[in-house]
């Protein structure tokens, strides 16, 4: 059971470390705006500091995303790309 709760929060925080790069946010300007240190918001991405349910929705707020998308977030493989590009050309 612990194993699985920890392999769900290295997704969850793998997933706000790949947000945070599409959007082309630096860790300085998350912590800023959460009002923490670099070297803090870091160990949250790591995932060597528990990410609580308040940094959470607070991550999501700055992203202009809801919890539960950063929570289900997935990036696209070269394969889903396609997909995506070929739904386009027919839609």
């Amino acid at each position: 059971m612990d194993n699985i709760i920890i392999q769900k929060t290295k997704k969850i925080t793998s997933n706000i470390r790949s947000i945070r790069e599409h959007k082309a946010y630096s860790q300085d300007y998350l912590a800023a705006r959460m009002q923490i240190s670099q070297n803090a918001y870091s160990k949250i991405e790591l995932g060597h500091t528990r990410l609580t349910v308040e940094r959470l929705l607070h991550i999501a707020h700055i992203f202009d995303m809801q919890a539960l998308d950063i929570i289900n977030y997935r990036t696209m493989n070269a394969f889903d790309k396609k997909a995506e590009n070929e739904m386009v050309l027919v839609g």
